[in-house]
């Protein structure tokens, strides 16, 4: 298929700019492969789609403040976008503007905490050295800022915003987003889950530019995704593997829950606890072999997300539900609404 077929007309005015007073309040589109139907329901309600006996898979995590503002020596201000860490206190960032970045040019972001460009790299990348007196956690969090996608258009850090751009059960920090399925969540919805008989294991997708990064062929079967760093523990393994020799369903809260147990099980049939890079392309054809549902959030057109959801759902069911989406004025991407395909 081509990348073409994957867009869709989206108002600017559905783009969700705030996240809901309550994190359960949104609105969820079911979605359903068996009837190839749709219906219109809410977060809250999800609970009820769910059986005894399924497994609930979360990522645990956790976003740091990626985001960085600082000048360089000739007072011109520079933006940051943290992307990876190649070596010890070495990050390939995005960076804005990059033409004005060679090596040697040195940003201050404090008195305390400075980088030196390393190397320009392609499609606006740097890789920066950075310089501090201190703990490296400790600047980060005094002078980052929560990494928002592009598309939320407000300047600036609101008032809990790294609370409320985090999921209630993050705990591994290394993510430069978040994975927004698991935004909806609350520890009293999490509770009402556990009570029907559905277990939860978590793994871990320190979620990086491999996640969002554009789609830059026309044909999909070209296309490759970049690897992200991927933890399984033996008791979500264990847990796994008990629920796939029965009769439950395991259900993925989040294409990057998706990516990562298709890796998992990409050369064997049991999940195996491992720490790892998971680089699993998923496109029209692909054949699943770990996931029976899947929560997530609306996708943007023409992205590696809005593939793999069609790939698991079918191209014209998810088109249609886009559609319908629109019609019905949900919330999209990062702090909007959600849709479970099962």
């Amino acid at each position: 298929m081509l990348i073409e077929e994957f867009v869709f007309e989206l108002p600017p005015e559905l783009i969700a700019q705030q996240p809901l007073d309550e994190r359960s309040a949104s609105r969820m589109l079911a979605i359903d492969r068996g009837s190839v139907s749709v219906r219109d329901s809410f977060f809250c309600d999800f609970p009820k789609f769910l059986r005894s006996g399924d497994t609930l898979v979360l990522n645990n995590t956790k976003v740091f403040p990626a985001r960085l503002f600082g000048r360089t020596e000739t007072g011109a201000n520079v933006e940051l976008f943290m992307i990876r860490e190649v070596a010890p206190f070495v990050w390939e960032a995005l960076a804005r503007p990059a033409k004005r970045l060679k090596p040697g040019r040195r940003i201050v972001f404090d008195d305390h905490f400075s980088a030196s460009v390393v190397e320009r790299l392609d499609d606006g990348r740097v890789l920066i050295e950075f310089a501090v007196e201190g703990d490296f956690d400790e600047a980060l969090n005094r002078v980052g800022r929560t990494p928002l996608p592009p598309y939320i258009k407000r300047v600036g850090e609101q008032t809990g915003e790294r609370e409320r751009y985090q999921t209630v059960f993050a705990k591994q920090k290394g993510a430069i987003a978040a994975p927004t399925a698991g935004l909806h969540f609350t520890p009293d919805v999490l509770a009402q889950i556990e009570s029907g008989g559905v277990s939860i294991a978590e793994i871990t997708l320190h979620v990086g530019y491999g996640t969002f990064e554009p789609v830059r062929v026309s044909d999909l079967s070209a296309h490759r995704v970049s690897g992200e760093r991927v933890e399984i523990d033996e008791r979500a393994a264990e847990t796994l593997n008990r629920v796939k020799s029965g009769m439950g369903r395991i259900i993925a809260v989040g294409t990057t829950v998706t990516r990562t147990l298709e890796h998992a099980l990409a050369t064997g049939d049991r999940f195996r606890a491992e720490r790892g890079i998971a680089d699993t392309t998923i496109t029209p054809g692909y054949r699943f072999r770990a996931i029976d549902g899947l929560l997530t959030n609306f996708h943007l057109p023409k992205s590696s997300l809005l593939v793999l959801v069609s790939a698991f759902a079918g191209h014209e069911l998810i088109m249609n539900a886009y559609r319908h989406a629109v019609g019905e004025k949900y919330r999209f991407y990062s702090y909007g609404d959600c849709t479970f395909i099962f």
